[in-house]
């Protein structure tokens, strides 16, 4: 066996850990319970920290969110990220009570939209040095800055990527702030090995966070995050990683005990994939189960669209389900067909065009028949 030399990337603290550098590789975890509800959050934050989690994260969106984050974290001992969405601001709420700030270069629009990106990451800095934190600058395939999706071909989706993310750690480095990561996800393991090894290429200093966005339910999610982890790692690239899989509340330990298991195998070279990703057939992607689905049936959803769906195994087809509006209306669009979840129904999309909403109880019968429709046209013959 061939021991794996790590990429030298530079230090990081995050609490009461390091990455980077020649520190172990950290798995991390998300919390799948509404933020608000502090006594279900902090007992599954107990459940992953007892998995061996080394970053938890939090998703905070609202005033109310990020009051309950503080009341979480005081009762809690675990190193702490939280997911800023579309509301940079609340980061000045929640940094004394956390380790770690994450935000989405794509999501910088959604508030303040006069204002320039470059203020809103100038703040963000400003309050990391203030109260301690680390930053990660987490890239997404499905909300990447429009203004870099609009430079590029349609079908490049890695560029755009590419281009935010470095030009967000160049910005970041201007401001004298170096305690950051980086991450940039799809859903398609081949996108995440390329993307990532050539913004290693670029920018071999900066740790990386490795994860497939949208990896979906296992095993199947574990295969396909397994795929681009043994790619990269083996190339010595990563330093902190997330398995991201849809699967209810009280299991979500088995994103660390999937990441961990992942990790023993590529050191000890049982690497079972190879460079060839030729994953053809019906391929169904959704995104872990997290504390912003709107609704906890989108985790049983998933799972019947699965059971539904398996009649077309044999057709290069892409179904994705979303759990919520941060990821649905974006990250559904370079599928087939599409469903992302809102508390009451479930939104149908055909790539980018939208055909309507319908009640959970109605959805599964209208998804089959477009997917019937679907097989017809492209197949027929």
């Amino acid at each position: 066996m061939t021991a794996i030399k790590r990429n030298r990337t530079r230090e990081v603290r995050i609490g009461s850990i390091a990455i980077g550098a020649e520190h172990p590789i950290a798995v991390q975890s998300m919390t799948a319970t509404k933020t608000p509800n502090v006594d279900a959050t902090v007992e599954q934050i107990q459940q992953l920290s007892k998995a061996g989690a080394d970053i938890i994260r939090v998703a905070v969106d609202s005033n109310k969110d990020a009051s309950a984050l503080n009341e979480i974290a005081a009762q809690v001992d675990a190193n702490l990220s939280v997911d800023l969405q579309e509301n940079y601001r609340l980061a000045s709420v929640v940094a004394p009570h956390v380790q770690k700030l994450r935000y989405n270069p794509g999501h910088l629009y959604h508030h303040e939209r006069d204002k320039p990106w470059q203020e809103k990451v100038a703040f963000l800095v400003e309050t990391a040095r203030e109260h301690d934190c680390a930053i990660r600058v987490g890239v997404n395939c499905g909300s990447v800055d429009p203004e870099k999706v609009d430079k590029y071909d349609p079908n490049d989706s890695i560029s755009p990527m590419l281009e935010s993310a470095i030009e967000h750690c160049e910005y970041l480095e201007s401001l004298g702030f170096e305690r950051f990561c980086v991450s940039l996800k799809d859903s398609d393991p081949a996108k995440v090995v390329e993307v990532n090894q050539r913004f290693a290429e670029k920018r071999p200093d900066i740790p990386l966070h490795l994860g497939v966005t949208e990896a979906g339910m296992p095993p199947d999610g574990v295969i396909k995050t397994r795929i681009a982890f043994e790619q990269l790692i083996g190339r010595g690239m990563g330093d902190t990683i997330r398995v991201s899989l849809t699967v209810p509340n009280d299991r979500k330990f088995e994103e660390i005990e999937a990441g961990r298991g992942i990790l023993e195998d590529i050191a000890n070279g049982r690497v079972r994939s190879v460079v060839d990703f030729n994953m053809s057939g019906l391929n169904i992607i959704s995104c872990p189960s997290c504390s912003r689905v709107e609704n906890e049936a989108f985790v049983e959803l998933a799972g019947q669209v699965k059971q539904m769906s398996a009649y077309a195994k044999q057709y290069d087809l892409t179904i994705a389900v979303m759990g919520c509006r941060v990821n649905g209306p974006g990250e559904t669009d370079d599928a087939d067909l599409g469903l992302w979840c809102a508390p009451n129904f479930v939104n149908l999309k055909k790539g980018t065009e939208s055909l309507g909403a319908y009640p959970y109880d109605e959805i599964l019968s209208r998804l089959k028949q477009e997917l019937d429709t679907l097989i017809d046209q492209k197949f027929s013959g």
